[in-house]
């Protein structure tokens, strides 16, 4: 193989081999059986060629014709095998093919799902389902072509060149001579093909992207009447669609005038010295017809060959888009060579930790802090401190640039992940609720929890109650996002979620920040069953929710600024007395909920 050859087609020999490897060669028995069944085919189609010569002289010669009836049957029998041979093959392609669909995207999003959330904060979700959902379809659109092309293709013009070469040699040659000029010529379509197939993807993910927004965003945009703006925006991606589509369709089109032209001059350079020979050089005409025959046939599976390199294209553009996820390292595989967490208190401490989600200004900057086994641990502080990215780097959502996140005195970083998630519970100010009904939402709380169990949760979450008020009860279905519930009623599902989960930590991000007094009132009184005997550390904003925690951390620009109960903070002139002054002036005691639901 020459060293000449261009970086696309090293990378497109790569990666068709890499495919092969990776989703092809499980499935050669397979391809073997529809390869021989092609092959069934293509010999059907070559004999038929061949049995004109015997046809065509029968109906000169006189003594021939009573072999005709032979014949026609002979002819009809290949063509019913052809067909059938075709159906086989179809089938066993088809199952084949749908069978790796189902594997990339497995793969796919075995890949997405162990990522960190870093990795799904630079991309939109969109990106990911057009890869799920379209791109997969490449990996067996690349493979089932080069089968075809191998098989059914390669076979059937083997079998005409024969009968080709049998009746002569010389006109064979005058019909071949054109092949490598459609090669050079159709090669020079194969990088566009790629580049606009590429845009189109990209296209495709900007209109869902845009579809996605409007209905999630749909009160935004009504309130602020963005249909206009969406409108222009979906119009220029469906445009760019378009576009690329129509540019992808161009290419592979062009290739079907120059394999034409062509084949027009061959064929007719052929029928030109053929219908002479036979005509003033007493050729055999039976052997003539054969071999138009067998060059017309030829035409087909010749232009595909021809065109297989455009054909692939596609298929390398969305195996590509899947390997650019499938070779990210999974930042959350799974490390079983790792302890698992043993808790024994429960006893969360933080040691010089430094953080930053991207280049450029710190989030954490040596941040300390300890919160205490059955304690309630408060932190609060401006927005931008770093308060949530604590709770997301107890979990491991990230990992800090340096310093220590140590659990009853074990590194979390040296544990198995999931046995270090599977001790914390987290609510959060953003509820999120899956698809499905209320009891499914609960449930996932805990993996085979029975129907008391799931009701018991939810009536510590004082939830029972409304769930009860819908005709369907806990069969209500939740609706996008859970847009079927109010906030308060979605908040006290995710705090049934949390109880049912029963784990000794309890991780709270401002988890009634955006309730009114009423839900507040209640989901506060669902808070304080939950944090019962857990290591429980809750960030808010609104101190009257935190003023009687057990310890509170100030946290400021990164770091910890103060630390005490609230007392002792208000005694200072720091940071907490000012925080508390904005929202409550600097004498005033702030307004506290029922004792029930206060921390």
């Amino acid at each position: 193989m020459s060293d000449s050859r261009t970086n696309s087609e090293v990378s497109t020999t790569a990666l068709l081999r890499r495919i092969f490897v990776e989703h092809g060669r499980q499935h050669v028995p397979k391809y073997l059986l529809a390869a021989a069944f092609l092959a069934v085919g293509a010999a059907a189609t070559a004999a038929s060629a061949y049995l004109l010569k015997p046809v065509v002289n029968g109906m000169i010669d006189g003594e021939g014709f009573k072999y005709l009836r032979t014949l026609a049957w002979a002819v009809t029998g290949l063509f019913v095998l052809r067909g059938l041979a075709t159906y086989v093959s179809s089938i066993i392609l088809a199952h084949t093919g749908n069978r790796i669909v189902a594997n990339v995207q497995n793969r796919l999003y075995e890949h997405i799902v162990r990522q960190d959330m870093s990795f799904f904060g630079a991309s939109h979700s969109t990106e990911f389902m057009t890869r799920l959902t379209y791109a997969a379809n490449g990996v067996r659109d690349a493979l089932q072509v080069l089968v075809l092309s191998l098989s059914r293709d390669v076979l059937t013009l083997v079998g005409l060149v024969a009968i080709m070469l049998i009746h002569d040699p010389l006109l064979t040659a005058m019909s071949i001579v054109v092949m490598p000029v459609a090669a050079y010529l159709l090669g020079g379509m194969v990088r566009n093909i790629r580049k606009f197939a590429r845009r189109g993807y990209d296209s495709s993910a900007e209109v869902m992207q845009i579809v996605q927004e409007t209905i999630q965003g749909g009160r935004i945009v009504k309130s602020f009447n963005l249909e206009d703006y969406l409108r222009g925006r979906m119009s220029g991606a469906v445009r760019n669609v378009e576009k690329a589509s129509n540019r992808v369709a161009v290419g592979a089109a062009l290739s079907g005038p120059v394999s034409d032209a062509l084949a027009g001059f061959a064929i007719g350079a052929v029928i030109f010295y053929g219908s002479w020979r036979v005509t003033y050089a007493q050729a055999d005409a039976g052997s003539f017809f054969s071999f138009i025959a067998a060059l017309l046939l030829a035409y087909e599976p010749a232009k595909r060959i021809a065109r297989l390199r455009l054909d692939v294209q596609n298929g390398l553009t969305g195996a590509q888009l899947i390997y650019q996820i499938i070779d990210r390292p999974m930042a959350e595989a799974p490390r079983p060579d790792l302890p698992k967490l043993e808790l024994a208190r429960g006893r969360i401490e933080l040691q010089d930790v430094h953080f930053r989600y991207r280049d450029g200004d710190a989030v954490l900057n040596g941040a300390n802090l300890v919160a205490e086994p059955d304690k309630t641990t408060a932190l609060v502080g401006p927005s931008g401190g770093g308060k949530s990215t604590i709770i997301g780097l107890i979990q491991r959502f990230f990992e800090p640039d340096s310093g220590r996140i140590l659990i009853d005195g074990q590194d979390i970083s040296g544990v198995q992940l999931a046995s270090l998630r599977d001790r914390i519970a987290f609510v959060s100010q953003d509820v999120f609720l899956f698809r499905g009904t209320i009891r499914e939402n609960i449930a996932l709380g805990r993996e085979g929890a029975s129907e008391e169990e799931i009701v018991a949760a939810a009536k510590k979450a004082y939830a029972h109650e409304f769930i009860m008020g819908f005709a369907t009860g806990y069969d209500t279905q939740v609706g996008e996002h859970g847009a079927q519930l109010s906030g308060g009623q979605k908040q006290r599902i995710a705090i049934a979620r949390a109880v049912l989960k029963n784990a000794p930590i309890l991780l709270l991000d401002e988890p009634t920040a955006a309730l009114d007094s009423e839900s507040e009132r209640m989901v506060q009184e669902a808070l304080d069953l939950l944090r019962a005997g857990r290591t429980t550390i809750v960030v808010a904003h609104r101190l009257q929710t935190i003023v009687n925690a057990d310890r509170i951390f100030v946290i400021d620009a990164g770091k910890v600024a103060q630390t005490g109960v609230h007392a002792e903070l208000m005694a200072q002139d720091g940071t907490y007395r000012a925080f508390f002054a904005s929202q409550f002036g600097d004498s005033v005691e702030p307004i506290r909920p029922a004792a029930s639901s206060r921390f």
